[in-house]
C-alpha cells in the first residue's frame, strides 16, 4: 500500500479513510500480507496501528515533487525488491514506473468540478496525471457510488473497473473522548450551547457559510472550527472580523482524536456545509458519537447522510431555522443515525478493499 501522499496530519479525511482501513485489515483474515510504504512520522502519528508493517520512506515528504519522484524510483524498486503482487496507490495516482498488477484509489474529482480552489500548477498536474493514472490501473477504488459515476462520467471507465469501498468506523470511536468540561475549560467554549465543523479550511468546505449565520440566525450558538489551515485560511479570519464575530468562533486547529470526539459528543450539532465531498467522514463521526448532523446538498453527502440527518440546500434561509429543527428533533436524528452508522463498519471496509485486491489479480 504506497501512502506515500500522506503527510501526517496535513491530507485531512483521505489519511483518516486509509487509517481506519488498515484498522479494518487488521480484523480480517486473508490470502494478503500487506506492507503499508509510509513517510516519517506515520507510524508515531498513529499508534493505533501497532501491529501493522511499515517501510518508512528515506525523505522528509515535505515537498510534493521529491515524493512523486521517490514513488517512481525507490517505490518501484523496494516493491520489486519484496517480490510484490500488487501495490496499492492511495493517493490518487499510479507511477509510470512500478510492479503491476495496480490499485488505484480515487478520492474525489473535486478539482475537476471547481477548478478555481486548485492552484495553476497543482491543476496542471492533476489533468495530466489523473487520466494516466486511471489508465495504467488495473482496477479503481471510490469510497461512494458518487465517487464512481464522476470517474465515469468524466473518463468513460468500465463501471466494471471500479470498486466503492465505503469509509468503516471504529467502533470503539468515543471512548476515549475528552469530557466537556475540560474541553470548555481548554478551548474557551463558555457555557452555552456549540456547533462544530470539523474541517480544514480548504474553500470548498466553506467555513465562511457558517460565519454569516453566526453574525445573522444562529446568533446564540458558538461554532467552533476544527482542522489544519488550508488555502482558504486567510480569506476565512478577514471574514470573521468583517462580520465581528470573533468572540464566538473559536479556531482550534488540529486536535487530537480525544478531543475531537469530545467537542462533536457535547456539541448541539455538526455541520458540514461543504460544497464537494467525495465521502464526509465527519458526516458519520457526528452519527456514531450520537450528535445530530447538518449538512448540504452537495456531493457525496446526500447518499451518505441517507435521511440520518438534515440535508439542505447551501442557503442562507433553507438553514437559518435549522437549529431549531435540530432541537424538536434530536431524539429522531440520533437515532437515525446510530442506525445509518452501523451500516459502516471498518470489517466490511476491508473485505471490500480485499475484494478490489481479488479483481486486480484474476
Amino acid at each position: 500500500m504506497n501512502l506515500l501522499w500522506a503527510r501526517p496530519g496535513r491530507v485531512g479525511g483521505s489519511e483518516d479513510y486509509f487509517v481506519r482501513q488498515l484498522l479494518g485489515l487488521r480484523e480480517v483474515s486473508s490470502e494478503f500480507d500487506l506492507t503499508a510504504f509510509v513517510l516519517p512520522g506515520f507510524e508515531d502519528a498513529h499508534p493505533e496501528l501497532a501491529g501493522c508493517r511499515f517501510v518508512t520512506a528515506p525523505l522528509s515528504g515535505q515537498q510534493r515533487p521529491v515524493r512523486v519522484a521517490m514513488e517512481h524510483s525507490w517505490l518501484a524498486r523496494e516493491a520489486r525488491r519484496r517480490r510484490m503482487s500488487l501495490v496499492h496507490h492511495g493517493g490518487g495516482s499510479v507511477p509510470a514506473i512500478g510492479v503491476q498488477p495496480a490499485v488505484l484509489t480515487v478520492h474525489d474529482l473535486q478539482w475537476h468540478e471547481y477548478p478555481q480552489y486548485v492552484a495553476p500548477l497543482k491543476l496542471r498536474y492533476l489533468r495530466w496525471s489523473t487520466p494516466r493514472s486511471i489508465q495504467r490501473a488495473r482496477v479503481i477504488v471510490t469510497p461512494t457510488e458518487f465517487v464512481k459515476r464522476t470517474v465515469v462520467d468524466a473518463y468513460g471507465v468500465d463501471p466494471a473497473r471500479i470498486v466503492p469501498v465505503l469509509l468503516g468506523m471504529e467502533p470503539e470511536l468515543g471512548a476515549a473522548a475528552t469530557d466537556e468540561g475540560t474541553l470548555r475549560a481548554r478551548y474557551g467554549l463558555g457555557s452555552g450551547p456549540i456547533v462544530v465543523y470539523p474541517a480544514m479550511t480548504h474553500p470548498h468546505k466553506r467555513q465562511d457559510f457558517l460565519v454569516d449565520l453566526v453574525a445573522g440566525p444562529w446568533a446564540d450558538i458558538t461554532l467552533v472550527l476544527t482542522g489544519g489551515e488550508g488555502s482558504a485560511e486567510g480569506a476565512l479570519r478577514k471574514r470573521i472580523d468583517a462580520r465581528g464575530v470573533r468572540h464566538r468562533v473559536i479556531r482550534t486547529g488540529r486536535v487530537p482524536a480525544a478531543d475531537r470526539d469530545g467537542l462533536i459528543k457535547m456539541a448541539m450539532a455538526v455541520a458540514f456545509p461543504s460544497e464537494y465531498e467525495g465521502f464526509g467522514a465527519p458526516a458519520l463521526e457526528a452519527m456514531a458519537l450520537g450528535t445530530p448532523l447538518i449538512a448540504s446538498d452537495r456531493g457525496s453527502l446526500p447518499e451518505v447522510v441517507a435521511g440520518a440527518g438534515l440535508v439542505l440546500p447551501l442557503e442562507p434561509d433553507a438553514w437559518a431555522g435549522a437549529l431549531h429543527t435540530v432541537g424538536l428533533r434530536r431524539a429522531e436524528l440520533v437515532a437515525a443515525g446510530r442506525a445509518r452508522v452501523a451500516e459502516y463498519s471498518t470489517r466490511r471496509s476491508a473485505e471490500d478493499l480485499l475484494g478490489a485486491y481479488r479483481l486486480a489479480l484474476s
